[in-house]
């Protein structure tokens, strides 16, 4: 740490402690001072009345000519001038009582603005005293604790029962249960599972656990976010420029009417009346103390915001540039089905390809294993595994030689069920992972990137903000990329851009509005840098993408961005409308002042009141607004994560009544009916149970939350229609045990149900993850 940072960082230190001292304590003189002079006129001691308060007056001079200084040193116009020319001119004119009010008025100010931003600016305050400043690493001799700078990534690490996790790493330990709370703004706790990551700044629920260390302090995730907070701490409030653009015509107007009162009618006392009621309180503190606020309900939302200026900005955006790997999607393949040849099952060939992937460090092998665990398969030990680069892994499982990756023999003879994989990949823009067992074709995993659970539900919402114009821009295939797009329903697409052409998309769609660009990568930091508010996906983002954001999104939910836009929206609003209102009750009483209709003692009461009424109305920013996401009882949202996980179980259960319905195509082979046997009982035992619960457990919990039960009627439909189609395919079941088989006529209308029931399905799963699911944290 240099020594410029040391003194910068003792001087902001010092300035904490030291201004709200000052402020407190001119508070308590000329509360004292202004009591005292009330006492010793109720006892006619006028003369010394009058000393109290001018000693009272005097007192708040000089901090006033102090905070005027500061201003005009950092270029604004100083706008506390009336402020220091009120309260001279009373003591000129011996308006005293006039004086103290003014005085009063100002240490009241700027105690509450003092109180506001501490108030405000407390998640950001915590994220600082939260950092941790050493670590425990185990060594040859024990483990020894050591300063946080001297941990390097490959450290082993050990992280004690509510103690932060010091450094970004990997679980070595069976499990960890982490509070990333202070990251994520969510209050669930988090297992982390051996070999998954650990973010620093979460604090460990559970007991010690041993952590890998992956990067150094500087290049973790809490480290980043610490400097993004103290970057916020030391920047200066936007309210100021907006307080400095109404004094560009407020100051003059104030001297311009007390120098014609005066003239007019030759008293200086209605000038000093009109300098006291024209004393800008409301907008050198309303205005600042919403946009505060505004940064501290952002910071309860998950939303690191930089400094005021990003804010306000981001409450102007009406163009929105998205980064889609990362952003959109998950940023990580899953599996999208699975596909079994003629005579075997697909959950057979997960297990299969699972088992040999288990030891494979690549990308899509570790979500073909992610995809058998969620499914509860149980995984064979592999033996005489190897690895080919670039094409996939190859060893023998359960005697068997199995091989899992590209399937690149252009001279095997493609079976029909293989092709029909070939097409659905093209259309759904996924990759294929062919498993062959013995050297035989024997299935496919389709994986694929898919989209948030957030995404859709984000969009619409920052539609609803007021955001006119949203595109992707993504280093992707174009046909993937419009995929994505038309799902979503977004403005344009740019595919196949290197960070060069990123950057000149933003330069671009800035020359006609307010430009956001949302990113997650390394990549998309210069983009973020051009834009005019870059915002990062932190949670799993690069820390080069964070350091030139102006906001970084703490938790992994892109939806958090539409809740920042309306924030900002809001605190901007309110910002906007407390100065302007305090200004005008000002301009009123200037009138009423210069025609000698409140005396400057009456117009100092008049002006405090002022002040009051919109220091209130500005901190209404701190309260949600009714835009914003709404925020479920925590039983209900336990119910929303419970059918969420559910959703994820039942995905073989799909694939088995799409695989039935494949089945029945062409000419059906004596097997298919056993297929159609066995979607059916998976349906019945585990589809419509579940269905079931939700209609009578999720949605009458979220009913209230929505707005009332019609709000859930269209999903009530859908499961009277999964019922219905499944009752179709019993009594196709029913016929074929009485006859012997499938008769040639049921087999179109059986068919038909199977494709119908998993249509219905996917589109039903997709509605209630898009607007229920993702209401939950």
């Amino acid at each position: 740490m240099n020594r410029f940072f040391l003194v910068a960082r003792l001087r902001r230190s010092t300035a904490a402690i030291a201004v709200p001292r000052l402020e407190h304590g001119l508070l308590a003189v000329t509360t004292a001072a202004l009591v005292g002079g009330g006492v010793a006129r109720f006892l006619d001691a006028a003369r010394l009345a009058d000393l109290f308060w001018g000693l009272g007056t005097v007192s708040a001079v000089v901090p006033a000519v102090g905070w005027v200084l500061v201003a005009l040193r950092r270029g604004h116009a100083g706008v506390d001038l009336i402020a220091v020319l009120a309260l001279g001119g009373t003591l000129a004119v011996g308006e005293y009582l006039a004086g103290i009010l003014i005085a009063l008025m100002l240490a009241t100010g700027r105690t509450l603005e003092d109180a506001a931003q501490r108030r405000a600016s407390h998640d950001l305050r915590a994220l600082l005293a939260h950092a941790p400043r050493s670590a425990r690493r185990r060594t040859d001799e024990g483990v020894v604790r050591v300063p946080l700078r001297e941990v390097a990534a490959g450290d082993a690490l050990v992280v004690g029962p509510g103690e932060v996790v010091p450094v970004d790493g990997r679980v070595e330990s069976a499990e960890a249960v982490l509070d990333e709370s202070v990251l994520t703004g969510e209050p669930l706790q988090i297992t982390r599972h051996r070999d998954e990551g650990a973010r620093s700044g979460a604090v460990n629920a559970g007991g010690a656990f041993d952590l890998r260390a992956t990067a150094t302090e500087q290049d973790s995730t809490y480290a980043g976010i610490v400097r993004l907070a103290q970057q916020a701490g030391a920047e200066s409030a936007p309210v100021v420029r907006l307080a400095d653009r109404y004094a560009a015509w407020f100051l003059p107007l104030a001297l311009a009417t007390a120098a014609l009162a005066w003239l007019v009618s030759g008293s200086p006392v209605r000038a000093v009346a009109v300098l006291v009621v024209a004393t800008p309180c409301p907008m050198l503190l309303a205005a600042p103390v919403a946009v505060v606020s505004g940064l501290s309900r952002a910071s309860r939302r998950g939303v690191v915001v930089r400094d005021g200026g990003a804010l306000e900005n981001l409450g102007r955006a009406r163009s929105l540039l998205l980064d889609k790997t990362g952003t959109l999607t998950v940023g990580r393949p899953s599996v999208l089905d699975v596909v079994a040849a003629p005579g075997r099952v697909p959950t057979e060939v997960l297990r299969t390809a699972a088992s040999l992937d288990q030891f494979s460090p690549h990308v899509l092998a570790q979500a073909i294993v992610d995809s058998a665990r969620t499914r509860g398969l149980e995984l064979s030990e592999p033996t005489e595994v190897t690895e080919e680069p670039g094409r996939g892994a190859r060893g023998v499982v359960e005697g068997h030689g199995v091989f899992i990756g590209r399937d690149d023999d252009a001279a095997r003879a493609r079976p029909a069920w293989a092709k029909a994989v070939d097409n659905r990949a093209l259309l759904d823009g996924a990759t294929v992972a062919w498993l062959t067992v013995d050297e035989h074709l024997t299935g496919a995993v389709l994986l694929r990137d898919p989209l948030r659970r957030d995404a859709p539900h984000a969009v619409r919402r920052l539609r609803d903000a007021g955001i006119a114009r949203l595109v992707m821009l993504t280093g992707d295939r174009a046909a993937t990329a419009q995929e994505v797009a038309a799902v979503l329903g977004l403005d344009g697409v740019r595919a196949g851009l290197g960070p060069a052409d990123k950057v000149a998309a933003v330069r671009d769609e800035r020359r006609h509005a307010v430009t956001v660009m949302v990113g997650d990568g390394v990549n998309d930091a210069p983009a973020l840098a051009a834009a005019d508010i870059g915002v990062a996906m932190g949670a799993r983002g690069s820390t080069a993408s964070s350091e030139a954001a102006d906001i970084v999104l703490t938790t992994d939910r892109v939806d958090r961005l539409a809740d920042a836009v309306v924030i900002a929206q809001r605190s901007r609003r309110i910002a906007v409308q407390s100065a302007l209102g305090g200004m005008l009750l000002s301009l009123a009483a200037m009138a009423a002042a210069a025609l000698g209709l409140i005396q400057p003692a009456v117009g100092a009461l008049l002006q405090e009141c002022i002040d009051v009424a919109v220091i209130l109305n500005a901190l209404r920013a701190l309260r949600a607004g009714r835009a914003e996401q709404v925020v479920l009882a925590p039983a209900t949202e336990a119910l929303v994560h419970r059918f969420a996980a559910e959703h994820d179980d039942l995905q073989d259960v799909l694939q088995a009544v799409r695989a039935a319905a494949d089945r029945l195509s062409g000419v059906p082979e004596p097997s298919a009916l056993a297929s159609v046997e066995e979607a059916h009982r998976l349906i019945t035992e585990r589809l419509l149970p579940h269905e079931y619960a939700e209609e009578h457990q999720l949605y009458p919990a979220l009913a209230p939350v929505l707005g009332g039960p019609e709000s859930t009627a269209t999903m009530s439909r859908a499961h009277t229609e999964i019922g219905r189609l499944s009752r179709r395919i019993s009594t196709h079941l029913q016929l074929a045990r009485v006859n012997g088989g499938l008769a040639s006529e049921q087999l179109d209308d059986l068919r038909s149900c199977l494709y119908g029931l998993n249509t219905v399905l996917r589109l039903h799963f997709a509605q209630e993850e898009e607007s229920y699911f993702s209401l939950a944290p």
